[in-house]
């Protein structure tokens, strides 16, 4: 693990015990080739987003160090979705986990399977909030960086 790159995850859950399912899918990020959880912000209680019409979540974010390319990574935290019971449903609808990439370090990244950074970090306060509960500063400079990208050149 010497990637010094800050990588951050998105972790959700509106299904059974939620902060037990958060729980459990922190402790199998730690066991991921080269992978260890830095640290968690609060679990909080947040309303759905997107389809309303459902149980709330309990949402965190946390940091990891790994040495897993980021594609890697995504595979990894899709499988530990699938092992603690996650199963497709609609889209934005209920489930068991929910892991999202949100940055890897600076990189930039657009392909069918993963956007880095996530598109809609400052859009959603379940997101951004615990964020900078634990990196202020990242969340203050992915504000920075759209506003120049808003702002006239």
């Amino acid at each position: 693990m010497d990637s010094d790159e800050r990588i951050f995850l998105g972790l959700g859950s509106n299904l059974g015990d939620r902060p037990a399912n958060l729980r459990a899918a922190l402790a199998s990020l730690d066991t991921l080739p080269g992978t260890r959880v830095v640290r968690v912000s609060e679990f909080r209680e947040t309303p759905p987003w997107g389809v309303v019409d459902q149980p709330s979540f309990v949402n965190a974010v946390a940091e990891v160090v790994s040495a897993l390319a980021p594609e890697a990574l995504l595979a990894a935290v899709k499988q530990i979705e699938r092992e603690l019971g996650r199963t497709p449903t609609y889209r934005w609808g209920p489930r068991v986990i929910d892991i999202d990439l949100l940055l890897y370090g600076d990189r930039r990244l657009e392909t069918p399977a993963l956007t880095l950074p996530h598109p809609a970090i400052l859009e959603r306060a379940f997101v951004w909030e615990p964020l900078a509960e634990i990196a202020p500063e990242v969340v203050e400079n992915l504000r920075r960086a759209a506003l120049s990208l808003r702002s006239p050149g």
